[in-house]
This record gives structure tokens, C-alpha cells and sequence, in this order.
């Protein structure tokens, strides 16, 4: 089967795209990119040309810019340029230059997708690029996930090539005379995609000579498995986790009576922005106390008694967030409190919204949460406890007004219903040297 037929062939088995899309490509003007132009063209697919300047090789830049200008004109299509100070922008953002270059260019993609109408973004990258990804994927330690490389088809991302040997594509350049630019820095190792390529491969291949075909093979291997792997995970997920709003609750009890509990962790956690490296410090929060997390850029998981909560940093949307000493404003959804701390004491205020705690038996961090069945506390004025539920009834509140109560908890005890009545055990008595402020608004 020649070059376009399999190219058509690979298209229609993974749904790729169709002669009713309107393709942009990603084009380079190197090899991979000038056939994948060439193929689109006979197979008769509607296609744009998209290139990236990235001011990083001088001259050879700006060549390759006019070479792929050159070779939309020869297609007849449209052509969309744009240039990046891509190693200012790398410092700027301390990124390496190959980072900074990838999510430049897919940012710039999509924007010249979206806004003229073009269904697919098209890559050319191909059988060998999926090996080297495979291979640091590995290094670096993606998991499973990472072994099966690229896939053919990402959101709006698709790789065609992905079937094709880059020898193949260079007999198919030579025999069809199809002219190209050649980057120098492609056989330099600055790269990590370039020592892989010219330095790790090569050394393999001695020892191993069909290296890259049995690589190709567990490529398709553990895309099956990955598949298996996720339903499995889908699976623990239904059986574990509880939305709540934004929040995640996980039962602690449930995690430890896993077979395979940091794989399933870390499965959970790192769409919260947690890395493989955390889910050991995640792990060690299931025998930890209450109030203790590990963050993300984006979340905390708190220890809250039986249960891990996966909360959003954006405290209004959370129904748990965690209040740290040093922190004097907190938003939540039923509010906001302001926390301070007064000297000698003065006079008690009888205001509900404000709480006057005795500061030496307050240890942050503290919980602040909606009320739940089964909490209880020993209201100001009482020696005996009292389930919060009755002690809500008797202040004859609405529906509404119960559902949207919440409370400050220390070490598994209710030390305020916020707005209702502090817990007796950390009022402010003649011993009192200072007093823990917090106003709720």
C-alpha cells in the first residue's frame, strides 16, 4: 500500500478528520511537515498553513519562515505567521525553551482555530517522534499513562503521521521531489527530544536492533492497557469519592482497604494539580490529625477527621477550608470572617456574629465548615453537650437558614456555630490573658 493510501487509510480507522473539515497545519518546512502538506493535498482534504518564528536560530529562522510562505503559495491556501521572543519568554516564566516553544505555539494554534473556523489542528509528528515521547515519558515518570505516547486524536489536536517511519517519509520527499529546509539543531543534543533521538536510541538499537519496532508494538500495548488501567480507576472513583459542590470528600477507612492504594491516589489527586511526588505526603495525611494538608497550586487535601477533602484554594466556592493562624480575612460561601487577636480583656459582647475565645486554648489550624448530622457542642452557659441539630431547632430557624449554618471546629471540637453561640469549653474567664477575636459579616 503506498504512502497516501495508508495515510487515508490511518485517517478513517481512527476518525481523525473528514474532506467536509477545514484543516490548519502545524508546518515547520522540514521533512515531516512538507509531506504531510503533500499527503493532505492528494487525499484532497481542505487545509491552511500555520507557522511559529521562534527567533531562535537567526537567519535560519526567518529562511524557513519565507520557505513555508513560499510553499502556502504553491498549495494555494492561506498562511498565518507569527513570531515569539521565545527565550525571553522562557526566563519570564522560568521555563526551558522547549516548554516555552510547545505551549506557544498550541496556545497560538488554537486562537487562529478558533476564531476562522477550522475544525482540526495538524501535527506531523510521526512513528519515531511517538518513541522518543514514549521513552522520556518513562524517564520522567508519567506512569501509564505516559507509555502510550501520543495518541492519534487530542481534543482538537490530531496526528496523522503517527503510522509512518521518518525513513518512509524521506523516500516519499525524494521520490516525489519535494523540496524542504533542514534545522541544524535537530542533530544537536541541547534538546531533551534531540539526545534521545541522536544519542539514547542509537546506543539501544546496538544492543537491541529491532529496538524501535517492539517499541512501536508496546506503544499499541499499552494504549489496550491504559484503556483497561482507566476503566479500573473509573471504577474506585464511583465507589469513593463524594461531590460535594466543589469539594471532594473522600472515607479515609475505604482508601486504607486498597490493593493498590498510592496508585489509585495519585489517579485521584493529580487532577487537582498534585504531583506524583506528593502522593506519598497524601498518603501520610490518612494516619495524620484533623486539620493537617498538603497543597497544590490550585487545591488543599485536608485531613478532616474520617475523610480526606479535596478543596479549591478559591475559598468561596469551598464547603471546608482550612483557617491558618496569621490569616486575617477568610471568604466562604456563607460569608466572610475576620480574625484577631485583643489583649486584656473587656467586656463580652453579646453580639452573635462575634466570637471571644479564650487565645491560650486556640490551636490553629482550624476548620470551617457546614454542620453536618451527628456534630454536637456544649453551648455557652452549659456544662452537657448538645447535638447541633436540636440546638439549630430550638432557635426555630428556616430550612434555609439551617442548611447555610456553618462552623469553626479545632481538633475534632466545635469551638463556634458561626453567628449562634460559642462552645462553653473556650469562652473567656477571669484568667483570660488574651482573646481570639472572630467576627463573622
Amino acid at each position: 500500500m503506498q504512502l497516501t493510501e495508508r495515510y487515508i487509510d490511518f485517517i478513517q480507522k481512527n476518525n481523525l478528520f473528514s474532506t467536509k473539515d477545514r484543516l490548519l497545519l502545524a508546518v515547520s518546512g522540514g521533512v515531516d511537515s512538507v509531506v504531510l502538506c503533500e499527503l493532505c493535498r492528494r487525499a484532497g482534504f481542505d487545509f491552511a498553513i500555520a507557522h511559529c518564528n521562534f527567533k531562535l536560530r537567526g537567519a535560519d529562522s526567518d529562511r524557513d519562515e519565507r520557505f513555508v510562505e513560499v510553499l502556502a503559495k504553491k498549495f494555494g491556501v492561506d498562511f498565518y505567521i507569527t513570531h515569539f521572543e521565545t527565550a525571553v519568554i522562557a526566563k519570564q516564566e522560568k521555563k526551558s525553551i522547549e516548554t516555552a516553544a510547545r505551549d506557544l505555539r498550541y496556545a497560538w494554534f488554537e486562537s487562529i482555530r478558533g476564531e476562522n473556523g477550522f475544525a482540526y489542528i495538524v501535527t506531523a509528528h510521526h512513528a519515531g517522534d511517538n518513541i522518543e515521547t514514549m521513552l522520556m515519558n518513562f524517564f520522567r515518570g508519567t506512569g501509564i499513562r505516559g507509555l502510550r505516547g501520543m495518541v492519534p486524536k487530542n481534543g482538537r489536536v490530531v496526528r496523522p503521521l503517527l503510522f509512518a517511519r521518518r525513513n518512509e517519509l524521506e523516500v516519499f520527499l525524494e521520490a516525489n521531489e519535494l523540496a524542504f529546509v533542514s534545522d541544524h539543531t535537530n542533530f544537536e543534543d541541547d534538546y531533551t527530544r534531540n539526545y534521545f533521538r541522536n544519542q539514547v536510541i542509537p546506543v539501544v538499537q546496538k544492543a537491541f536492533p529491532q529496538a524501535e519496532e517492539n517499541l512501536l508494538r508496546n506503544i499499541e500495548r499499552f494504549a489496550g492497557a491504559e484503556w483497561l488501567y482507566n476503566e479500573a480507576i473509573d471504577t474506585y472513583k464511583k465507589k469513593l469519592l463524594e461531590h460535594k459542590g466543589a469539594e471532594v470528600h473522600i472515607p479515609v477507612l475505604k482508601l486504607l482497604k486498597l490493593p493498590a492504594l498510592s496508585t489509585v491516589l495519585y489517579e485521584i489527586i493529580s487532577g487537582y494539580g498534585f504531583t506524583a511526588h506528593q502522593t506519598e505526603e497524601v498518603m501520610a495525611l490518612l494516619q495524620a490529625e484533623t486539620g493537617k494538608y498538603v497543597a497544590s497550586a490550585t487545591h488543599r487535601i485536608i485531613k478532616n477527621r474520617k475523610w480526606l477533602i479535596i478543596a479549591p484554594l478559591a475559598t468561596e466556592n469551598a464547603l471546608t477550608i482550612l483557617v491558618e493562624a496569621g490569616v486575617d480575612n477568610i471568604a466562604y460561601p456563607g460569608g466572610k470572617l475576620t480574625v484577631a487577636i485583643m489583649g486584656e480583656p473587656v467586656d463580652i459582647s453579646t453580639d452573635t456574629s462575634v466570637a471571644q475565645l479564650d487565645a491560650a486554648l486556640i490551636q490553629f489550624p482550624l476548620l470551617l465548615r457546614k454542620w453536618k448530622t451527628g456534630d454536637y457542642f456544649y453551648p455557652l452557659g452549659m456544662t452537657k453537650k448538645k447535638k447541633l441539630n436540636r440546638f439549630l431547632g430550638d432557635l426555630k430557624l428556616s430550612v434555609p437558614q439551617k442548611e447555610n449554618t456553618w462552623v469553626l471546629e479545632m481538633d475534632k471540637k466545635i469551638i463556634w456555630v458561626v453567628g449562634r453561640r460559642i462552645d462553653d469549653r473556650f469562652k473567656v474567664t477571669a484568667k483570660t490573658k488574651e482573646i481570639q477575636l472572630i467576627t463573622s459579616g
